[in-house]
């Protein structure tokens, strides 16, 4: 390799130049062209801001207390804040983590998408409209036209991040920066932007730098990976030698970190179910404009899902397929269309004493902590909501169990009297699951519960879950699109797609011997990541060509862009 496209040498980065703290310390590394170079940590560890810092995009409160950075040879904390500018989309890009907070929602796609050609080139109006057709041609945009007049919130997670990555190419960028790019996507949709992304930094010859706590990702796409922990690098080199033969105790505790499969728990099918849902459909409906029609969609079409005693029944599928709406369904957030829910052998209705009982049993943790936690309530005020209507137990007795709850999730009494924005990610999440907990329900949701969380949290917090789980005796419904996960924790797999469950069966018919294409083309979307002796190995669920024959199969006449 020849002169490095950017270098990074000694840099730190400090929150400001009166205290000096220092966020990131003493960071060197370096990408070649067309090198896919990948970075790695938990939350906290300085991933991003380098990042950020490369293209001069750290908060105004961070500065560059030491080292250089240089692209191309040249000093980019030493440029102007014009030669910055000209550099940020032409040759360097950018593809952040959450897409439809990096979209503006007031502009349409097409705008969006022409404001970087009107600044850095000199094309005609149509011109640079040809060339954004042929950009969205090129990530899979089956209507072009008609996506230049669409919002952001027209289209799925999926399509807006190929949006984010047609801008990010528009200009042919030396270097494409992916924070985290596939955090929320499903494993299909994820394989889907993740190929897309790499055909196209080939193609172009561009350098790829790709920061995730993904660690099969990173290990499936990159030639080279650095490890972070609290803003230094513990470890970086070759990808196969850093997952086989890690040298740091951090690396190997990541990598010890990844989900795996346990002894399969025996659960008897004859036993009375605790919750039974019986052809659940929901539909929405829409305006359709000044004096049309309104619009339907069927979301759920005569669902049946039955969940036992201690039992944990995991909810795949990509997303769209109803996974999230049949259990808000089943929780009674949203209302059935048709179909009936029973709990403990009768049917529940709204407004009926049973259905109060049930909502008493029937708790859920929600994906988002901090978007479930009120703002302006105290950790211990949170908690001890949950147990507000209960009249069994006196008010003395409920803070004595909201205590004790939070001691069991691992917050003692420092925590009682903090705001959620006070707490870390992984702390929330514990108070969420506290709160859901508390009140000794017999069916716990848990909705995504740790598709947020790097790999080291996340593990506590299943471990977690499994514990409190065995000590109560609760029934899980586990909605989750990671199926590393589900293969950890759950006894059954329910499989659903386009509102319909396609297969299902205990954990390990399903993962070893999935009946359907679709189950079988979501297994193996993603590879795994199988511990050895030393570190880990990368392996396919199914042979790689197979995988790609389940996976093209899926997406034959299918709609990518279906915007409304």
């Amino acid at each position: 390799m020849n002169q490095p496209l950017i270098q990074v040498e000694h840099l730190s980065l400090s929150v400001n130049s009166m205290t000096e703290h220092r966020i990131v310390q003493d960071v060197s590394f370096e990408v070649g062209a067309g090198e896919i170079v990948g970075i790695v940590g938990e939350s906290g560890s300085g991933k991003t801001m380098v990042a950020r810092s490369l293209m001069g995009l750290q908060p105004p409160a961070i500065a560059i207390s030491g080292g250089d950075i240089r692209f191309e040879g040249r000093s980019v904390p030493a440029m102007t804040a014009k030669e910055i500018r000209a550099l940020r989309g032409s040759r360097l890009g950018m593809v952040f983590q959450e897409p439809m907070t990096s979209l503006n929602p007031s502009m349409t796609i097409g705008k969006q998408l022409e404001e970087p050609l009107k600044l850095h080139t000199r094309l005609d109006k149509a011109a640079r409209r040809q060339r954004i057709l042929d950009i969205l041609r090129r990530v899979g945009i089956q209507d072009p036209d008609g996506a230049l007049l669409a919002f952001p919130h027209q289209f799925s997670g999926g399509m807006r991040q190929r949006m984010m990555l047609a801008s990010a190419m528009l200009l042919k960028p030396s270097l494409l920066i992916a924070d985290e790019p596939t955090t929320a996507l499903d494993a299909l949709v994820q394989r889907e932007v993740l190929e897309l992304m790499l055909e196209m930094v080939r193609s172009e010859n561009t350098a790829l730098l790709m920061i995730s706590h993904d660690l099969p990702m990173v290990a499936r796409y990159c030639n080279r990976v650095i490890v972070m922990r609290q803003g230094e690098i513990v470890e970086q080199g070759p990808v196969e030698q850093i997952i086989s033969h890690p040298t740091h105790d951090y690396t190997r505790e990541l990598l010890q970190s990844m989900p795996v499969r346990g002894a399969a728990r025996q659960i008897d099918a004859a036993t009375k179910p605790v919750m039974e849902a019986r052809g659940i459909e929901v539909t929405y409906s829409a305006s359709g404009g000044f004096l049309a029609p309104r619009k339907t969609k069927k979301a759920l079409h005569g669902v049946d899902l039955v969940v036992r005693p201690g039992e944990i029944v995991a909810l795949v599928g990509a997303s769209g397929s109803g996974k999230t709406t049949l259990g808000r369904c089943i929780a009674g957030l949203v209302p059935a269309s048709s179909g009936q829910i029973s709990f403990a052998g009768e049917e529940v209705k709204p407004g009926s004493e049973a259905w109060r009982h049930y909502r008493l049993n029937c708790q859920m943790i929600f994906q988002d902590p901090f978007g479930s936690l009120d703002p302006r309530m105290k950790i211990r005020d949170i908690v001890a909501e949950a147990l507000r209507h209960d009249t069994e137990i006196s008010r003395d007795e409920k803070k004595q169990r909201t205590v004790a709850i939070l001691k069991e999730v691992g917050l003692d009494e420092r925590y009682l009297d903090r705001f959620p924005h006070e707490l870390s990610g992984g702390q929330r999440q514990r108070v969420a699951i506290a709160r859901a907990v508390v009140g000794r329900p017999q069916f716990v949701i848990a909705d995504e519960a740790v598709s947020a969380l790097d790999v080291t949290v996340r593990a506590k917090v299943l471990e977690l879950l499994a514990d409190l789980q065995k000590r109560y005796g609760f029934s899980c419904l586990f909605i989750s699109h990671d199926l590393g996960v589900v293969e950890q924790l759950a006894d059954r797999v329910v499989v659903m797609r386009d509102g319909a469950i396609v297969e299902q069966g205990s954990r390990d018919v399903i993962f070893d011997s999935p009946q359907s294409d679709y189950t079988r083309a979501l297994l193996s979307a993603i590879p795994t990541l199988t511990r050895t002796e030393t570190g880990v190995s990368l392996n396919w669920r199914f042979a790689p060509d197979e995988a790609a024959r389940m996976q093209g199969q899926q997406g034959q006449g299918k709609q990518a862009d279906a915007y409304q």
